[in-house]
């Protein structure tokens, strides 16, 4: 009885972990979006902006893997 309490603790841990795969998704459109808002509203700077486009895109990627391997963790560390 105690096991199966332990592993509904650890399943229900690694889906709330695995939230925030999802959140991250939603954090890379929010960058790109307001990017391309940017871009169309002053398109000449627009090109000086991408190195800072693909570096906030990486930090939100990075934080979505990041989420996933806990998740992972989670479900199948002993």
């Amino acid at each position: 009885m105690e096991g199966d309490i332990a592993n509904m603790g650890q399943f229900i841990g690694a889906g709330i972990a695995g939230l925030g795969t999802g959140l991250a998704a939603l954090g890379v459109g929010n960058v790109a979006g307001n990017f391309l808002a940017g871009a169309l509203r002053n398109p000449s700077a627009a090109a000086g902006q991408t190195a800072t486009l693909f570096i906030g895109i990486a930090f939100a990627e990075a934080l979505g893997i990041f989420s996933f391997l806990v998740a992972l963790l989670l479900m199948f560390a002993v």
